[in-house]
């Protein structure tokens, strides 16, 4: 057999008579993502899952639980796991303390990994990566939840020398960040996603800009399982709904969970079963919504938080509402600048810890209050603490500075300045709105 699964979440099988590589295995089952907030949409059928425990490679894109799950890892013991050359290095560094076999890919470089299948690794400064796989000369870009930042016109070139290209790629109405935000009088704000824009064009613009003929919908099949992120559902997309909207004239579309045969093209539909939602109470996971910070909680916060240049010199406080108490962390910025995050003390100790506060925000049961904000990019304080800080080890000005170089001599003069020049057209409009979904639309068509 030569071909390609995608099953999962963000999970593709490829073979070469044998299954040799799976990306992103998170299994499901017991072992759900970001605080228990996260299962599967649907099961991995028993041959998919015997196939990647088979697979001679298993390849990690980031650090999130959907993608790089610690239960799902244990599971994985003896494998040959591949990563991006990540600047900061830190998923290398901390598999390699628990004993896990790493091989670094280096950065946009061909390696080969059997006679008929090759790949290329992208690392992305957000601590993401993207992976071109070869295969009988058929090539799939994965971009899982990445992104083509800093690396569009690369992967347009070599996309086009080829006759037939796939996309896999994190799309939908927009739930998988974070959504669960409240006005300063307690009231929910009704996030983006409730617009429903149809996702089968932003898959068709995509596919459009990066000049791919075939688009697969990746990276995007979770539910909610919390009582107090459950409401969150509502937000979800639903299977059906991935092609509405699609430009079916111009480009394939192939239902998510497919198997796509690379000798003949045929694609054949796997059909796993939905999972059934069993809502989990907070305490379940670890939480009480009553539980106070200890005494020496608030200091480990605010060493967490202050270190980081970015976040201490741009917001003025950082308040904590655990247990119905409010615990601020006093910072250095602009006068009433700050966010309110009610949240339970067990996750918010546990994302301090071990420095994962994006598993706090993606899993939408912490509520959040913005002063003086318009949205958590600002300032780029999500970027300071999760992906530079968390992920990429970055605390000071110094160091960002070198990270940003570095990203910057990978990615080439033209892909930088191109998607810096996206994000000044987009910084000043409200994400989702109307005119910033205009204008996002016009800067792809005009890379055509």
């Amino acid at each position: 057999m030569l071909g390609v699964s995608t099953i999962g979440n963000a999970i593709l099988i490829a073979y070469d008579d044998n299954p040799i590589l799976a990306t992103d295995p998170w299994f499901g089952d017991e072992n759900p993502a970001y605080f228990g907030s996260w299962g599967l949409s649907h099961r991995i059928p028993p041959d998919c899952k015997a196939d990647i425990l088979n697979a001679k490679y298993i390849w990690f894109s980031h650090g999130h639980p959907d993608h790089l799950n610690t239960g799902s890892l244990e599971q994985l013991r003896g494998k040959n796991i591949l990563l991006g050359d990540h600047v900061g290095g830190r998923i290398a560094v901390d598999l390699r303390k628990q004993g896990f076999q790493i091989a670094i890919l280096p950065d946009r470089q061909w390696v080969e990994l059997s006679p008929n299948i090759r790949v290329l690794c992208i690392t992305t400064v957000i601590q993401d990566s993207v992976l071109l796989l070869e295969i009988n000369r058929r090539i799939f870009v994965n971009l899982n939840d990445a992104g083509s930042r800093d690396c569009s016109l690369l992967i347009r070139r070599i996309v086009a020398n080829y006759r037939y290209s796939y996309l896999l790629m994190l799309s939908g109405y927009g739930d998988t960040d974070m959504i669960n935000f409240y006005d300063e009088d307690g009231a929910l704000i009704i996030p983006e996603a409730a617009i429903k824009f149809p996702v089968g064009k932003q898959l068709s613009t995509a596919a459009r800009g990066l000049g791919i003929k075939s688009v697969i919908p990746f990276s995007s099949f979770h539910t909610y399982q919390r009582s107090d992120s459950i409401w969150a559902q509502n937000y979800v997309t639903p299977l059906e709904d991935y092609s509405n909207g699609f430009d079916h004239e111009n480009y394939q579309y192939i239902a998510p969970f497919s198997h796509i045969d690379c000798a003949t093209g045929e694609v054949t539909a796997l059909d796993p079963p939905s999972t059934e939602t069993v809502v989990r109470s907070p305490e379940a996971c670890g939480d009480n919504w009553s539980e106070p910070l200890e005494r020496s909680d608030l200091a480990k916060i605010s060493n967490y938080l202050r270190k980081k240049d970015l976040v201490r010199n741009k917001l003025s406080f950082l308040n904590f509402r655990v247990g119905g108490r409010d615990n601020f962390v006093r910072l250095d910025g602009n006068k009433e600048r700050g966010i309110t995050f009610e949240v339970p003390r067990h996750s918010l100790m546990m994302a301090v810890e071990f420095e994962v506060f994006d598993d706090l925000l993606i899993g939408n049961f912490m509520k959040t209050t913005l002063h003086k904000m318009r949205s958590l990019y600002d300032d780029d304080f999500n970027f300071a603490v999760t992906k530079f800080g968390d992920n990429g080890r970055v605390s000071t000005y110094r160091e960002l500075d070198n990270y940003l170089k570095e990203y910057r001599r990978r990615a080439g003069a033209a892909d930088w300045y191109c998607q810096r020049a996206s994000q000044m057209v987009t910084a000043h409009l409200p994400r989702g709105s109307p005119i910033y979904r205009i204008a996002q639309r016009i800067y792809w068509t005009a890379r055509l």
